[in-house]
């Protein structure tokens, strides 16, 4: 089950909601072993497609290099479906190369519903096998 604060949730979904057309992505940093996703860091999607995210690989080798520097990991990696619901794609599990991350789909696509203007899943993607996990938004973690 990936755990994660309500003010985490709004700002990927700010994130998604705001690249659209284009899907969104991210990670969600948190410290090594803690199992708590707490840095947000929206990445650019250099694909710039609403079909289609990719991280600039300059990008991602300074952000590893910043999480190694913290002691952190990625927790989450996310990115957003604009036309299709929160699912992950072939290609997703193709770059799907986090065994402990939970891998956040956000969908933007209209027709979500009104009560649920967007879709926000989450999955485990490992050796190509997708397990889609619950989600429990919460408004702080225990101390």
């Amino acid at each position: 089950m990936l755990t994660i604060t309500r003010e985490l949730r709004d700002r990927i979904v700010a994130h998604a909601r705001a690249d659209h057309p284009d899907e969104a992505c991210g990670v969600v940093a948190g410290p090594a072993g803690s199992g708590r996703p707490e840095r947000f860091i929206p990445m650019l999607n250099a694909a710039r497609s609403p079909t289609f995210y990719e991280f600039d690989s300059g990008d991602l080798l300074k952000l590893y290099r910043e999480m190694d520097d913290r002691d952190e990991e990625p927790m989450i990696v996310y990115h957003s479906h604009t036309a299709t619901e929160a699912y992950p794609s072939r290609t997703d599990v193709s770059y799907a190369s986090e065994p402990f991350a939970h891998y956040v789909l956000v969908s933007t696509a209209d027709g979500n519903g009104e009560e649920d203007p967007y879709q926000f899943r989450s999955f485990r993607i490992v050796d190509g096998e997708i397990t889609e996990e619950d989600v429990q938004v919460v408004e702080a973690y225990p101390a």
